[in-house]
C-alpha cells in the first residue's frame, strides 16, 4: 500500500483495527476466571504503533482507560526500550502511578513482531478479583494496606512464563486460582491481538503501520482542536463539595481556551488524605479527556490524537494529584467526579451538550466462603441513574462515567452463596426537569452463606445528590442500610448469617424547567411506576385525577 491513504481506505482500515480490539475483548471476557471480567467487563483493549501512539481501543471497554493506557505504554517504553524485547515478551505492572489508578488493574503489554521488528502493542487491562492487603476499601490508609505492588517485569520472557513471578504473585493474593486465570487470560488476549494485527496487515499489504497511524491520528487530533476553537475563548471555572470519610472534600477546576489550545487547572482543590480515595495524576488525566472528548467530539473513536489537545495540571500532594504512599483503592470515589465538575464548568458554553450530575456507580468488594467453604473474594456493581440531556431522559441504573455492567443476580447468588432479595427502580430517585433525570435502583442483599462476610462498601452521593442541569431538580441521595439502619457508605462491615444489606442508588439530576416536562411524559412516567401522583403534583404540577398541569 502507497503512503497516502484515501479518505474511503482510511475508513475501512480504521474500522477494522476498533473490529480487531473487539475480539481482543471477547478474548479476554471468554477466558477470564473471574465475574469482575466476564460479567461487569471492567477491563480495557488499546492498539498502539511501533512509536508508541494508541490507534484504537475495544469499544466495549471503560472510557478512562482512553487516558490510562497510552499513559501506561509512555512508561513502559522509557523503561523497555524496543530493542530490549524479544519475540514473545510480556510486561506487566501495577503501579498506580503508570496504571490506572489503583493496584487492583493490572495491565499487560505485547510487542508485535513483524520480519523480525517491532510493529505494534497490543495493551490489556482488567481488574483483578483481589491483590492481597486488607482488601479494595476506602478505609486503607496507605498503599502498603492495599496490597501487592507489580513494578513493569517481564512476565512471558521469549515465550516462556515466569514462575517465579506467578508464584510470588500466587502467594500474596486471595483466590489465587482466580487471579492467576485471569492474568494468564490478559497473556492469552494480548497473543490473540498481535496475531490479528499481523493477519490485518497481510491483507492490506501494511510493511508498517505508520502511515496509518499518521493519518488515524492527524485527523482525530485535527477534529479535536477544531471543536475546541469553536468554545469561545476564555476561562470558565467549577467547584464542587463531595463527600469524604470525615467530612466534605473540596474539588475546582478554571478551563482555558485560546483558539484551539484547552488546559485544564485543578488549582483549589483540597489535599490528599489518609484514606483509600486518592487520585494518583493518570486516572485525574484519564477522566479529564474522557470528560472533555464527551462534550466535544464524541464520536471519534478514542485514539492518542483525541487527546493530544488537552492539557492540565493539579497541585502537586493534592487528593487529584497525590502522592506516595498515598492509598487509591477507591480513587473513582473523587475521580469519578472530575466529568460533572468540567460538565459544570463548560455548561454556559456548551448548554446543549452538557448533563446532568449522574448517580454515579457503587461497589461492594465482599470476601468470605460460600456454603460449601469455598473462599471467594469479588466485586458487586451497581448503578445509580444517568444525567438527562437536552431532549433525552437520562437512563435508569445506567453507570456514567464508568460503563461496567452491573451484577446480574443469576451470577451472584451462585458465584457467592447471597441471596437477591429484590431488586428494582427506586421510585422519585430521578431529578425532575423537563427531561426528567434517570432513577437509581433498590437491591437488597441477604447473607445466605452459612458464614459472616467481610463487605467494604464503596460508595458516593449520600450528602450531596446529583445535581440538575439548567433549572432542574437534583436526584435523590443514596443510602445504604444494614439490617435497616443506616452505614456509611465508605465503610467496612462484618455481614452475619441472616444479614441483609440495602443499596439505595442515587438518582441523576434533570435538565430543564420541570414545569415545561410534556404532559405525556409525566403520564408515561406515571403509568411506569417511575414517579408517584405526590412527585408528580409536587416537582411538576401535574394533577392525576385531571390527567393534566394543574395550572390549566
Amino acid at each position: 500500500m502507497t503512503e497516502r491513504i484515501d479518505p474511503v481506505t482510511l475508513g475501512i482500515l480504521w474500522d477494522r483495527l476498533i473490529s480487531i480490539t473487539n475480539e481482543i475483548v471477547e478474548t479476554l471476557v471468554r477466558t477470564s476466571f473471574s465475574s469482575i471480567v466476564r460479567e461487569s467487563y471492567d477491563l480495557a483493549v488499546v492498539l498502539f504503533d511501533a512509536r508508541g501512539r494508541s490507534l484504537a481501543q475495544g469499544t466495549f471497554c471503560q472510557p478512562v482507560f482512553i487516558g490510562t493506557g497510552p499513559q501506561t505504554m509512555k512508561h513502559v517504553l522509557r523503561y523497555f526500550p524496543p530493542e530490549s524485547f524479544g519475540e514473545g515478551d510480556v510486561v506487566i505492572t501495577n503501579d498506580v502511578y503508570m496504571g490506572t489508578g489503583h493496584l487492583w488493574d493490572v495491565n499487560l503489554v505485547r510487542p508485535v513482531f513483524r520480519k523480525g521488528r517491532i510493529v505494534g502493542y497490543a495493551l490489556t487491562i482488567s481488574h483483578l478479583p483481589d491483590i492481597g492487603g486488607r482488601g479494595m476499601s476506602a478505609v486503607n490508609q496507605d498503599i502498603h494496606d492495599e496490597g501487592l505492588q507489580i513494578p513493569l517485569l517481564k512476565l512471558v520472557k521469549a515465550g516462556t512464563l515466569n514462575r517465579e513471578l506467578v508464584d510470588l504473585i500466587r502467594k500474596n493474593v486471595r483466590v489465587s486460582e482466580q487471579v492467576i486465570g485471569d492474568i494468564l487470560a490478559n497473556v492469552t488476549a494480548t497473543e490473540v491481538g498481535g496475531r490479528l494485527l499481523l493477519d490485518f496487515m497481510d491483507e492490506y499489504r501494511l510493511e508498517d503501520l505508520a502511515p496509518l497511524a499518521d493519518a488515524i491520528v492527524s485527523q482525530s487530533e485535527r477534529a479535536m482542536r477544531e471543536q475546541i476553537a469553536a468554545i469561545p475563548d476564555g476561562s470558565y471555572r467549577n467547584a464542587i463539595k463531595i463527600e469524604g470519610l470525615d467530612g466534605p472534600i473540596d474539588l475546582a477546576c478554571r478551563i482555558d481556551v485560546a483558539g484551539d489550545r484547552l488546559h485544564v487547572d485543578y488549582a483549589g482543590t483540597g489535599p490528599q488524605i489518609r484514606a483509600g480515595i486518592n487520585v494518583p495524576l493518570c486516572y485525574t488525566r484519564a477522566m479529564t479527556c474522557f470528560a472533555l472528548k464527551c462534550l466535544v467530539l464524541p464520536n471519534i473513536p478514542n485514539n492518542e490524537g483525541s487527546v493530544n489537545p488537552i492539557e492540565l495540571s493539579a497541585p502537586d500532594g493534592s487528593i487529584l494529584n497525590c502522592r506516595p504512599p498515598a492509598a487509591s483503592a477507591a480513587r473513582m470515589l473523587v475521580g469519578h467526579f472530575v466529568v460533572p465538575m468540567i460538565f459544570g464548568a463548560l455548561a454556559d458554553a456548551l448548554p446543549h451538550r452538557v448533563q446532568g450530575d449522574p448517580g454515579m456507580m457503587n461497589v461492594l468488594n465482599v470476601v468470605g466462603r460460600r456454603r460449601d467453604g469455598e473462599p471467594f473474594s469479588t466485586l458487586f456493581f451497581s448503578s445509580g441513574g444517568f444525567g438527562a440531556l437536552a431532549g433525552l431522559d437520562g437512563m435508569s441504573a445506567t453507570p456514567a462515567p464508568a460503563n461496567m455492567m452491573c451484577m446480574p443476580a443469576e451470577a451472584w447468588e451462585p458465584m457467592t452463596g447471597m441471596r437477591v432479595i429484590r431488586r428494582n427502580f427506586r421510585i422519585d430517585s430521578g431529578g425532575a426537569g423537563e427531561f426528567r433525570g434517570g432513577l437509581g435502583q433498590e437491591i437488597e442483599l441477604r447473607n445466605d452463606t452459612g458464614h459472616p462476610l467481610t463487605v467494604m462498601i464503596l460508595g458516593s452521593r449520600t450528602e450531596f445528590p446529583a445535581r440538575g442541569m439548567r433549572g432542574a431538580g437534583n436526584g435523590m441521595a443514596r443510602v445504604f442500610r444494614i439490617n435497616g439502619q443506616p452505614v456509611h457508605a465508605k465503610g467496612r462491615y462484618e455481614l452475619q448469617v441472616g444479614d441483609t444489606l440495602l443499596l439505595e442508588d442515587s438518582g441523576a439530576g434533570g435538565y430543564g424547567n420541570p414545569r415545561a416536562r410534556a404532559p405525556e411524559r409525566i403520564a408515561s412516567d406515571l403509568a411506569e411506576g417511575l414517579v408517584s401522583p405526590e412527585a408528580a403534583l409536587r416537582d411538576y404540577g401535574f394533577d392525576v385525577r385531571r390527567g393534566r398541569a394543574a395550572a390549566e
